[in-house]
């Protein structure tokens, strides 16, 4: 029997999940993600899409000198130009929560998406051009950082990939973890390739959990360990979630899994906790 497009995509993650991060094309991944979660949608289409993205960036890079160089203001303005005035793509504000934002095939189709999802076309298109770039661990409003010889610059992908001065930074981090005086160094963290796939898809997984569509929560979060096989805090919401199904036998499978992969923590000991009470039950 011919391997469904579903089939395909869960195989592509899974050999995704044996690379290390730079390797990783993080918009390839995406798509297989995308693929999982919209199987009916034209995939090729958008990996279509995604080269000539690539191809245009390239283009446009070349013909700025000042980009080239290695300015980061003229390549932050080569890549706005790129995405949302040539591709037209822009933050949805109006159904922000509708999981077709989260999802890359459809971002493409619609132009429009979340943070972290224009975020990837943002760093598919750096890549494309040899521009270092990276996905910043802010709560709650993911952002990115163009790189340069002195620094960074950080941007908003959401809003048209604006370049954010400190102040207003620390407003987006109060917003995302409570009023702060300081912005938080963890807040300008830079995020692996593999952080910031796990950052996409967890919008769809919540968004399932909010739904209580549990089973749909579990589909997403076995797919997003196909990604990251050793990721304990994954297993360990695998395991909570199937401890809620009732599936005590498969919950005590991810929690003992997450203890292998991290075994200290307050974490582990909640972990160790509802794992002797599941084994109770079985007695």
């Amino acid at each position: 029997m011919p391997a469904t497009s579903q089939q395909e995509a869960r195989a592509a993650l899974e050999a995704a999940g044996q690379l290390d991060d730079s390797e990783l094309d993080i918009a390839a991944v995406a798509l297989q993600f995308a693929r999982i979660d919209a199987p009916d949608a034209d995939w090729r289409a958008a990996a279509a899409e995604l080269s000539a993205i690539a191809r245009r960036a390239v283009e446009l890079a070349a013909a700025d000198r000042d980009a080239d160089g290695g300015q980061p203001e003229p390549r932050r303005r080569v890549l706005a130009r790129l995405l949302h005035g040539e591709w037209g793509f822009h933050g949805d504000s109006e159904t922000y929560e509708d999981m077709a934002n989260a999802n890359l095939i459809r971002v493409i189709e619609r132009r429009r998406g979340l943070p972290v999802a224009l975020g990837i076309l943002w760093l598919h298109a750096s890549e494309a051009v040899g521009w270092a770039a990276h996905g910043v661990n802010t709560p709650g409003h993911f952002l990115l950082a163009l790189e340069h010889a002195r620094g960074q610059i950080i941007l908003d992908a959401f809003d048209e990939g604006r370049q954010l001065q400190p102040h207003q930074l620390r407003e987006i981090a109060r917003r995302g973890q409570g009023d702060q005086p300081l912005l938080p160094p963890a807040a300008l963290a830079p995020m692996s390739k593999r952080d910031v796939l796990l950052r996409l898809q967890n919008n769809i997984k919540l968004r399932r959990l909010s739904a209580r569509d549990f089973e749909g929560a579990l589909v997403c979060t076995r797919d997003m360990l196909r990604l990251a096989p050793r990721h304990a805090t994954l297993w360990r919401e695998a395991g909570m979630i199937e401890h809620h199904l009732e599936r005590i036998g498969a919950a005590l499978q991810s929690l003992e899994k997450s203890l292998e992969l991290e075994p200290r923590g307050e974490a582990a000991i909640q972990t160790r906790e509802l794992l002797e009470s599941l084994r109770n039950r079985l007695n």
